[in-house]
């Protein structure tokens, strides 16, 4: 099949998905074709006033619309000093094909988003690479997912195929979903060509998942290891449409563990969930401190060129962990704090080491029992190498300069629920070190707010 041909393939699928509904995460409709929690909850008639939408539902037609906006405002530190707008409006896809052809255990999903900004605050502001706010992206009608989905053994496992995202199934913190700073961990984002598929950026794969028991899952999947291709600058800027579908590049593997107990809403233990995995890319990647003639990069006797190594690979844990359950709460409510850890090998990687943390408290505030609030940290420690490099540079010129050492993030902020469906969100946040420069400490304050429908 040609390039133009299966570019148009995908076109029409997803003309084809623009039919139907519901998210990527596992979440479905009600009987009103509702997917929960939506501010469609609190309108007259479920603001479906002809029941078209209740229609579509019953003949398998679900959707789900999402509006994200971040007010950002940098107040000292960082590269400069300023306030943006941005944000995201989402339209997520799903099409029974059992309801709609008779064809058992079957599901087609398609989402799409544009974004829009007046500037990007992790880049522009603040010159950092961790996660300002999760949505930042050049503006842009962007395709993401596109996928089929079928459900074996009474759906205790599927296989997903077609255009994929990683970071909706792999390697998160539930409980840390809450703060802006949550994304596809660092750790993979800079390490990994083109950020690997992840938020903003899709590729050709498939996934495979087995409910072993209620409580352990195991996942797989294999991508297209970078979603971008070969890029001067921002990744996504060189898939601007997500309609890229590259396919020939080495790939990229995905496998995950999880691990769940008292998840359920009539159970009085602790809430627990644990999940170790990994990740490997078969491609090329350069060495961060030695040439390929065995001299110090940074030497100007040397090649200069970066030595080579086959393939790369990550190990990770997360842990969610509710430390305080009150009577009748679920399983994120009352007290519950989370970690995630995850290590590279330092030679050829920007990132080698990760770790992230936070605290949650969910219904605390009295009359206000699904607002929550917390604090999380995300640290993400530049390698040996690339510190071996910075310093190799400064002896080598005998110019003063930064030996990068890590970025730290500190988040606090507070999820207030204005309806179902509608939440305001205050932020706070300071950087230290960003980009591991020393000095530019930056402080962040924001406000999000997320409409759904």
């Amino acid at each position: 099949m040609s390039v133009v041909s299966r570019r148009v393939f995908f076109i029409l699928c997803l003309v084809l998905g623009a039919f139907a509904a519901a998210p990527a995460a596992a979440q479905t409709a009600n009987g009103n074709g509702i997917t929960e929690p939506s501010i469609a909850t609190s309108l007259p008639q479920n603001g479906d006033p002809a029941g078209a939408r209740k229609r579509l539902a019953e003949r398998g037609f679900t959707y789900y619309l999402i509006y994200t906006n971040d007010v950002l405002s940098n107040l000292s530190g960082g590269t400069r000093r300023g306030t943006i707008d941005q944000g995201k409006l989402e339209a997520q896809f799903t099409l029974d094909l059992e309801k709609f052809a008779g064809w058992k255990d079957l599901t087609l999903y398609a989402n799409l988003f544009q974004t829009h900004n007046t500037g990007r605050m992790r880049r522009d502001y603040i010159g950092g690479m961790n996660t300002i706010a999760a949505i930042e992206a050049n503006p842009s009608i962007r395709l993401s997912e596109l996928w089929f989905e079928r459900k074996f053994w009474d759906g205790a496992a599927s296989f997903r195929i077609g255009q994929l995202v990683a970071d909706n199934e792999f390697f998160f913190s539930d409980l840390s979903n809450m703060f802006l700073q949550t994304d596809w961990p660092t750790i993979t984002a800079v390490n990994l060509p083109g950020g690997a598929p992840a938020y903003p950026l899709s590729t050709p794969g498939a996934r495979v998942k087995f409910d072993v028991t209620p409580n352990v899952s195991l996942l797989a999947a294999v991508f297209n290891g970078d979603p971008a291709g070969p890029c001067a600058g921002d990744p996504d800027t060189c898939n601007r449409y997500g309609l890229n579908f590259r396919l020939r590049d080495p790939a990229l593997g995905v496998a995950e563990a999880q691990f769940r107990s008292n998840q359920g809403k009539d159970d009085t233990g602790l809430a627990q969930t644990i999940k170790l995995g990994g990740w490997s890319h078969i491609g090329q990647f350069a060495d961060q401190r030695f040439a390929n003639d065995g001299t110090l990069l940074a030497n100007p006797q040397g090649s200069g060129v970066p030595a080579r190594h086959r393939g790369d690979y990550g190990f990770y844990g997360i842990i969610d962990q509710q430390i305080y359950r009150p009577r009748g709460a679920a399983a994120d409510g009352g007290i519950s704090v989370y970690g995630l850890a995850s290590i590279t090998p330092s030679d050829r990687n920007l990132v080698n080491l990760q770790l992230n943390g936070g605290v949650v408290f969910a219904g605390f505030v009295p009359g206000r029992p699904d607002d929550r609030f917390g604090a999380s940290v995300v640290y993400s420690r530049f390698s040996n190498s690339v510190s071996g490099f910075d310093q190799d540079l400064i002896n080598t010129s005998g110019v003063p300069g930064n030996v990068r050492d890590y970025e730290a993030n500190i988040e606090l902020s507070y999820v207030a629920q204005i309806v179902p469906g509608w939440t305001v969100q205050p932020d706070f946040q300071y950087i230290r070190h960003p980009s591991g420069v020393s000095g530019r400490d930056a402080k962040m304050l924001g406000v999000r707010s997320i409409l759904k429908f």
